[in-house]
């Protein structure tokens, strides 16, 4: 606008010259080209040597034509260039009007953002980023295309740019994690329609038996994966184990237990504990805990208790979880150990301990079993074995195995999306069976599979993550 105003001064000085010039040969005009007389008489006067010097002084007789001219061309120029201007300044006008109303509903709504902790998205935040990168382009062009410097224009590109600093500000503090909770509250809410869905599908044709029953005739089929999360030490800790404390006098008490182990897959060093479920999906109130040195991912938890292949022996270990101290240290007689029949995929799981309504077992092999899979029922107290059962099934064709009412499960990879339970052993018959029972999960490979009868779930570590399983049962066959 200042250099406008610079125009318009000269302008209107140039147009006054062209006036006063034209005027003043419309008053004498002889006074600019008379040829009347072409030349004047005058005095001279002789210096000391006798020399004439006289003073001529000559009309400038030729009107400054081309002089007018580009006044003239250079008026209309201006002319021309100063309504150019003038439309801009409208234009820009108008449109600043139009931002400055926006920037007054973007501020309303930065404000509103401000007041309510849970009345935005990420989605607001984008719309509003777009709005104010579009402000700010105009605002740029504006700079860019006025010559010398605007107060206005100023103001508004200092606003946008504190607006949209605001704005990141506010999607970067996010100091109620609203919007990791909205995505948590969303993947909640499908898994309860999913659930409803399944319940509605298995109600009628499903029986229910409570936990802790053996009253019917095996598992018939196996829930869709609840994936609860990613174990605490990341993603690189593929192999481990997890699960929830099983104890028959007090079988509603929560202990969740969680054993990653080191990123060589051999080495179990630390586990956490949680004392209830929602400690475990928030990771608050961890315990965590030290122990040297456990092998594999066979770990399982019972009466507070947990037990584990020591390192490179074939002895079991018995860890109180309330002093995180090896209580007891015994050799399983013939066991093979240092990844000698692991299961198949999954390396140095030698022994497979597991917990049923029965008790405390152990999975392994031995030379003379020449790698079948053997069983062991255990006394939790000495760990001595109370009862052995050979089967037929080779231990490394088997991805993983678990034990629910005195009857082995052992599973196999369809791909890399899909388990299969195609194999069991009752121990209470001594009867092998075939069966199909398709299991859905994350990852590609099942390092462990941990079942406890309180609740009747299926906790396995799949790839790093904690995956949940709810199984269904037959009922007996009518005699």
């Amino acid at each position: 606008l200042v250099s406008l105003q610079v125009m318009k001064m000269k302008l209107a000085r140039a147009a006054g010259l062209l006036f006063l010039l034209q005027h003043a040969v419309a008053i004498d005009p002889t006074s600019a080209w008379s040829t009347d007389e072409p030349f004047a008489n005058v005095t001279g006067s002789l210096d000391d040597h006798g020399v004439c010097q006289c003073s001529v002084y000559l009309p400038d007789t030729t009107f400054p034509v081309l002089k007018v001219e580009r006044l003239e061309i250079l008026s209309q120029t201006l002319s021309v260039k100063f309504d150019q201007e003038l439309s801009k300044v409208s234009q820009y006008t108008k449109a600043i009007e139009i931002y400055e109303q926006k920037i007054l509903n973007l501020t309303l709504k930065v404000e509103a953002m401000e007041k309510t902790s849970i009345s935005y998205t990420e989605l607001d935040f984008q719309l509003v980023k777009l709005e104010i990168a579009e402000m700010e382009k105009l605002v740029t062009q504006l700079k860019g295309s006025l010559t010398g410097s605007n107060v206005i224009v100023e103001q508004l590109y200092v606003e946008i740019k504190n607006l949209s600093l605001m704005v990141t500000e506010l999607e970067s503090l996010d100091k109620n994690n609203i919007l990791a909770i909205r995505r948590q509250v969303v993947a909640l809410q499908n898994k309860l329609e999913a659930c409803e869905r399944e319940r509605n599908q298995t109600s009628g044709s499903m029986p229910h038996f409570p936990p802790g029953s053996c009253n019917h005739g095996g598992i018939s089929n196996v829930s869709q994966p609840y994936v609860i999360q990613l174990n605490w030490r990341g993603f690189s800790y593929k192999y481990g184990a997890w699960g929830r404390d099983y104890s028959p006098l007090t079988p509603e008490k929560d202990l969740f237990w969680i054993a990653p182990l080191n990123t060589d897959g051999r080495y179990l060093e630390y586990y956490r504990l949680y004392s209830s479920y929602d400690d475990l999906l928030l990771y608050k109130n961890a315990k965590e805990y030290r122990v040297q040195y456990g092998e594999g991912s066979g770990t399982a938890v019972y009466k507070n208790y947990m037990y584990f292949n020591a390192h490179g022996s074939r002895d079991m270990s018995k860890l109180d979880l309330n002093t995180n101290t090896v209580v007891l240290r015994k050799t399983l007689p013939g066991a093979a150990y240092s990844n000698r029949f692991s299961y198949a995929g999954v390396s140095w799981q030698d022994m497979d301990f597991a917990v049923d309504e029965n008790g405390l077992w152990v999975i392994y092999s031995t030379e003379a079993s020449t790698g079948n899979i053997v069983i062991s029922r255990l006394n939790e107290t000495t760990l001595e074995v109370l009862d052995t059962w050979q089967t037929k099934q080779y231990k490394p064709s088997v991805s993983n195995a678990f034990i629910v009412c005195g009857v082995l499960y052992a599973t196999r990879p369809v791909n890399t999306r899909k388990e299969e339970i195609f194999y069991t052993y009752d121990t209470n018959t001594g009867k092998e069976g075939r069966v199909s029972i398709v299991i859905n999960k994350v990852m590609e490979t099942i390092q462990s599979i941990n079942y406890n009868p309180g609740d009747q779930k299926l906790y396995v570590y799949n790839d790093a993550y904690l995956l949940l399983y709810n199984l269904f049962f037959q009922s007996l066959p009518l005699s």
